[in-house]
């Protein structure tokens, strides 16, 4: 009943808003438009405002579709990305009991001191500082009271949505809502564990350890559960203060190319990303170092797909369409019958026009966008990753672009790809690739004699003993698994040479 209710005020909501106008053969209605508001403005805003009016999980739905550009038209996608997640802080009494609940003390045996009114306050959880007995200040995070309950609510009705609109709308399945609204609930799962969240700002603060770029919170795993987190207090002035900045002496422009060097040091040195870097999550140290908070969403990459991203990167730099088409067949993105110049001929409709303006007047992430929906008709299957990997470029060059207006983020970013691409191939990628792989090799090359005896049988055996016994004994004066190595490739050869092995 509970959930017949909250779907029916959901209806109201879209209708008192007019939203009936986003669905085919019902925005024409006369009778709907009758309830709808006639000054509400154009449809992206109305849509904003619905969901902004049916709560702070709706709200955030809406943060996370507006990543899906690839999906949505261009209109509802800018005006999506404007949700602010603030909403009215939780009473502090609750706060206070929730982390007393979870963390198994009274709050005056963890802190010394504790501010009861927080700091921060957003849709799934909120902030307090405190200080710890031996000195330390620390952030508090803790989970909103029953949040959980309502994240799931609000997810099942958006799931059965879902469904509804692939069912009755030809064109719904095209816009996979159903896997947008799963995406959505993968995002929500990873902020309400605090645990993850503070695993992901461990394996950060590791990446950048001794980073004269960013700054990363340590996190206090002693007073943390699931839904308590302590952390660093990290000092700062947000990022958006860029007058305050500038009269605490730092160098603006530096500070822009630094967060794209960030950016691209995430995700192709370590294929773990900040996927949530918008102002609000981003401060700056006074020694002119970024901080960075809030690390419920994050993104990870494969080694496939950071050398995929390489080439595209590279291949734009250099506007060779032919490789960027070739890539995304290659990473089997489009079908395996796309007719590569064809593919090539749309990618080059969209950038050279773009490529045409200077350097510091293109927008990689627009260009990015203008690509994927490009693309969508040569059915060129959306990754996941690279979507999330889409709204951060989007966010990070809008950041530094409104640090410097100068900002060219080719320049910034070409050399710093080049150098990793040739890091990826040649003499120093086998090295690496040995050191990386020797303690496999340690223990495994010493079991495979045996491994090949148990796998063979019978006189099929013979050749490769002898050729065993003739490599033993040439090879007597050698120790060490060089040895054994040499000893091994002998007897394959043999193996392949008599026939046993196909």
């Amino acid at each position: 009943m509970s959930r017949l209710l909250r779907l029916l005020r959901i209806f109201s909501i879209g209708l008192r808003f007019g939203l009936h106008v986003l669905v085919p053969h019902l925005e024409h209605s006369r009778l709907l438009a009758l309830f709808a508001r006639s000054d509400a403005g154009p449809r992206a805003v109305r849509l904003r405002r619905a969901l902004e009016t049916l709560g702070p999980i709706f709200v955030k739905f809406g943060q996370v579709l507006s990543t899906r550009r690839d999906l949505l038209p261009a209109d509802i996608a800018d005006e999506l990305a404007k949700l602010q997640d603030q909403v009215p802080p939780f009473p502090s009494a609750q706060a206070l009991a929730e982390i007393e609940r979870s963390l198994g003390k009274p709050i005056a045996e963890v802190f010394r001191e504790f501010a009861s009114d927080p700091v921060a306050s957003a849709s799934i959880a909120q902030v307090h500082l405190a200080v710890l007995h031996d000195g330390r200040e620390v952030a508090v995070k803790v989970l909103r009271p029953g949040v959980e309950a309502a994240v799931a609510k609000d997810v099942a009705l958006l799931e059965t949505a879902a469904g509804l609109i692939e069912l009755l709308w030809a064109d719904g399945r095209r816009l996979k809502p159903r896997e947008v609204v799963a995406e959505f609930s993968r995002h929500l799962e990873d902020e309400l564990d605090l645990m993850r969240e503070g695993a992901n700002a461990s394996q950060l603060r590791r990446n950048f350890a001794d980073s004269a770029l960013l700054q990363v919170p340590e996190i206090y795993w002693d007073w943390c559960s699931q839904r308590v987190m302590v952390m660093e207090r990290m000092h700062g002035t947000p990022v958006s203060q860029v007058a305050t900045l500038r009269a605490k002496g730092i160098d603006i422009p530096r500070l822009a190319r630094a967060g794209v060097e960030i950016f691209f040091t995430q995700v192709f040195r370590d294929g773990f990303f900040h996927a949530d870097m918008h102002p609000g999550n981003i401060f700056v140290a006074d020694d002119g170092r970024y901080v960075a908070l809030d690390f419920g969403i994050m993104g990870a990459l494969t080694e496939t797909d950071k050398n995929y991203l390489a080439q595209n990167f590279i291949a734009f730099f250099n506007r060779d369409y032919r490789r960027v088409a070739q890539a995304h067949l290659d990473a089997g993105w489009v079908p395996e019958d796309t007719r590569v110049d064809e593919f090539e001929t749309a990618i080059r409709a969209v950038c050279e026009p773009i490529f045409a303006r200077p350097l510091k007047e293109i927008y990689f992430g627009k260009l990015l966008l203008r690509l994927f929906q490009t693309s969508r008709r040569f059915n060129v299957e959306i990754q996941p990753q690279l979507v999330m990997l889409q709204k951060t470029l989007l966010n990070i060059e809008g950041l530094g672009r409104e640090l410097d207006p100068e900002l060219d983020l080719w320049k910034t970013a070409k050399p710093f790809l080049e150098r990793w691409m040739s890091e990826q191939i040649g003499w120093r990628a086998l090295r690496r690739a040995v050191r990386e792989e020797a303690p496999y090799w340690a223990t495994t090359l010493p079991q495979l004699p045996r491994l090949l005896h148990r796998a063979l049988a019978g006189d099929r055996l013979a050749p490769v003993e002898r050729e065993l016994a003739r490599l033993a004994r040439q090879n007597a004066r050698r120790n060490g698994l060089l040895a054994v190595l040499i000893a091994l490739v002998g007897a394959l050869l043999a193996l392949q040479l008599s026939g046993l092995l196909s």
